[in-house]
């Protein structure tokens, strides 16, 4: 029995051309009757063996290689998002708490400068107060809050019956830093009062 050089079919002895290629085995088949040539043979299969082997190795070990990469990154991703949740953010909230009925009236935030009044057509009041008992001791334009950072101002405008910060009367052009529980009254005879409330929220 030999082996055709050529396509690798065993074939006859007697047989001089491969009958799967047309190939002449002459010189160039390997014969399987010669102890030598089995012996070359079943060594090379050996070692293509041992390097298929090593290959599958050195793919499992790639293989592991990248899941540890993986779980690495993975790890950090989860830790980072993990920080990101436990990420606190502050926020600020103003409000003014009406005395006489204990209405809350929120402070708009996005303004640095808040109109205190009821309406009219020079400087339309961020906080309209016209539709609170009393209100006609407070004149159109009364008084300002200025939001300065995280800081609260207020100020009169030259109102007719002034603003009073904790029964005390502030003088126009004058600015009072306020504080929570600052009482602010517009108007004489504390008719029409507020309580100021200033507070950092952690969400």
């Amino acid at each position: 029995m030999i082996i055709c050089s050529n396509c690798g079919k065993f074939i006859e002895d007697e047989v001089t051309k491969c009958p799967e290629c047309d190939f002449l085995l002459e010189k160039n088949s390997l014969d399987l009757n010669n102890n030598e040539t089995t012996t070359n043979v079943v060594t090379a299969v050996v070692n293509e063996s041992e390097v298929i082997t090593d290959i599958i190795t050195d793919l499992k070990n790639i293989n592991s290689l990248d899941m540890d990469i993986f779980s690495h990154n993975s790890s950090s991703r989860i830790t980072d998002i993990m920080g990101d949740n436990q990420t606190q953010i502050q926020t600020i909230k103003a409000t003014l708490t009406h005395v006489q009925t204990n209405i809350i009236l929120e402070i708009p935030l996005e303004l640095t400068v808040i109109h205190i009044g009821k309406p009219n057509e020079k400087s339309p009041p961020d906080i309209d107060v016209s539709g609170f008992p009393n209100s006609q001791v407070v004149s159109r334009i009364h008084a300002n809050i200025i939001q300065e950072d995280d800081n609260f101002y207020i100020e009169d405008s030259g109102s007719a019956n002034g603003t009073y910060i904790n029964h005390t009367p502030l003088a126009t052009g004058n600015r009072h830093r306020l504080k929570s529980g600052d009482r602010i009254a517009l108007g004489k005879e504390d008719k029409v009062s507020f309580i100021f409330e200033f507070a950092m929220l952690t969400t």
